[in-house]
């Protein structure tokens, strides 16, 4: 079942032009320097760039647990949404991830949201694999981390 309204977003202004920070979150390594748990990646099937349909695998960190997932990116519209969808061992979907971008006098507003795809069978065995029990509320602390952090990038740079 599809959620219609994401489990967790947030929002924050950013002194910078949209299509800058639009390159920042693009950049899956730039996009792991800022969150919370996701901690790196691999591009797979020769994809070298943030296209729809390029692929990407995301190394994630909670304490000690670790563990990975394949993302699939389904917006790349420069400036306004980029978008992946992610799934475990290639084929459970877990969450979809967005960042859409309005512009502003002075820069943009980031909204970061997440979806979460998992079927209900697997929530039990992903939570206990990431320690993620309260996945909703986890993320909206990860997601205010994550944009505090990329304003702090978009306005240094």
């Amino acid at each position: 079942m599809t959620q219609a309204e994401p489990g967790a977003t947030g929002r924050i202004e950013i002194g910078a032009d949209p299509a800058r920070v639009y390159r920042l979150v693009s950049d899956p390594g730039v996009l792991a320097e800022l969150s919370e748990e996701y901690t790196g990646f691999r591009w797979l099937g020769g994809n070298a760039g943030a296209r729809v349909g390029a692929r990407f695998r995301g190394v994630n960190r909670r304490g000690l647990r670790r563990w990975s997932t394949v993302s699939t990116i389904t917006d790349a519209d420069e400036g306004r949404r980029f978008a992946f969808e992610v799934r475990s061992m290639s084929v459970i979907p877990v969450s979809r991830w967005q960042y859409d971008f309005a512009a502003t006098g002075e820069g943009c507003v980031v909204t970061e949201s997440t979806w979460d795809r998992r079927p209900g069978w697997f929530r039990f065995p992903s939570a206990l694999a990431t320690g993620g029990w309260r996945r909703a509320a986890d993320n909206r602390v990860n997601i205010a981390t994550t944009l505090r952090r990329l304003k702090e990038r978009a306005e240094r740079d």
